[in-house]
């Protein structure tokens, strides 16, 4: 995906005592596993007094939307999982307007449908909620948004701007978060996905989609940027609130003026941090920082390894060329996992599976670095922003 080029509170613990504590609560765990009844699609819950926070790093899958209800894609996705055993899971996107049919009635059904098949398999499973689209046709938002209460629910952008006649831009939507309504209505969103997927042990995760808004085709104000950033903020400590026991994922990229913001407030929560491309190579996301302009997206994930996850994703783009304007190079799949695993210091990547470079991933996933360890090289230290971590 093109992106823009423009642009404790927690307590924490030391280090023996939150690990006895994971150790606790994984015993608790282990013995509701094996006094629960279990089904295909049935798993024992995480215990309701349970502070920890599920934590299976690793490599993932991630699956584009429309492809979430493509049964011939989706069962090479399953038979590769079973013989993959560096695969941890996948993760998962979702309009916003697929799942809230109308106002405060939604339909969890694919969800449930994928988490069974991945339970079954031992599998886990990572929700992304898109706020945004990238094709005009997409349906991002449920129709109520669209009443004059909520500004009609999303604004229109452009790759470059203003709409000029035939100018090659692709258009899409993104919601209108400054609007306390719409974010009060996403709020809900999460708040019924909490009370549904929190406490199952194979829901690893659910996030945000990226910071980058798009150029407005009218153009936003100062204000309503402002107010846009200071409630996906309240929509993340929220959902942290509904998820205490799952890890919640804000990916960044751009601007780079709201960045420092949001992973102070990030770190605050103990949410993580998720990127929407590995790009070695690309200019803004690499930017050091200066006296004039902060620091880009990758800049934070080193310096916050270790205290909350880093969870980058590999998209289509990245196996084209390590920049997004394409003035870089061609990758390896192995430089794309070198370059998320020591210079971002990744503990999740999730590997876009795109039928031209899948075989290439699976190769790499085949290798010794990726089968000795569960989290498949990657990092797996508790984070210091978790209590504790629940590792079975």
């Amino acid at each position: 995906m093109k992106r823009e080029n423009f642009m404790k509170s927690n307590i924490i613990l030391p280090n023996i005592n939150r690990r006895i504590n994971g150790i606790s609560i994984a015993i608790l765990f282990v013995l509701c596993m094996m006094l629960a009844p279990l089904g295909v699609g049935q798993a024992a819950p995480i215990p309701p007094q349970s502070t920890g926070v599920k934590w299976h790093p690793g490599h993932y899958y991630t699956i584009q939307n429309w492809a979430n209800d493509d049964p011939i894609y989706m069962a090479k996705v399953y038979k590769e999982l079973k013989a993959t055993p560096a695969l941890r899971g996948m993760q998962m996107r979702f309009l916003w307007g697929w799942i809230e049919k109308s106002q405060g009635v939604y339909d969890f059904s694919i969800i449930d449908k994928h988490l069974a098949k991945l339970t079954a398999m031992n599998k886990r499973l990572v929700i992304q909620v898109q706020t945004k689209s990238f094709d005009d046709d997409w349906k991002l938002i449920p129709d109520y948004l669209k009443a004059p209460k909520y500004e009609g629910g999303a604004f229109k952008y452009s790759d470059y701007g203003p709409i000029t006649s035939n100018d090659g831009s692709r258009y899409g939507h993104n919601i209108k978060l400054w609007n306390p309504n719409v974010r009060d209505r996403l709020i809900a969103l999460y708040r019924a996905l909490g009370k549904r997927y929190n406490s199952h042990p194979n829901v690893e995760g659910i996030g945000m989609i990226e910071t980058a808004m798009g150029q407005a085709v009218k153009p936003l104000t100062t204000a309503q940027t402002d107010k846009w950033f200071d409630n996906l903020i309240i929509v993340q400590q929220r959902m942290r609130d509904f998820f205490p026991n799952t890890m919640t994922i804000q990916e960044i990229n751009y601007p780079r003026d709201y960045l420092k913001q949001i992973t102070t407030a990030m770190v605050k929560m103990g949410g993580a941090l998720g990127c929407p491309d590995v790009y070695p190579d690309e200019p803004g996301l690499n930017f050091p920082g200066n006296q004039y302009t902060p620091q880009g997206a990758y800049r934070y994930f080193s310096q916050l390894s270790g205290v909350i996850p880093i969870a980058p994703t590999v998209e289509k783009v990245n196996y084209l060329n390590t920049r997004g304007d394409k003035k870089g190079h061609v990758p390896t799949v192995q430089e794309l996992l070198v370059f998320a695993r020591d210079d971002l210091k990744a503990n999740y990547i999730f590997w876009q599976r795109v039928p031209p470079y899948v075989d290439k991933v699976l190769e790499v996933m085949s290798f010794n670095s990726q089968k000795n360890t569960p989290s498949g090289g990657l990092k797996s230290a508790c984070p210091k922003a978790y209590p504790s971590c629940i590792w079975n």
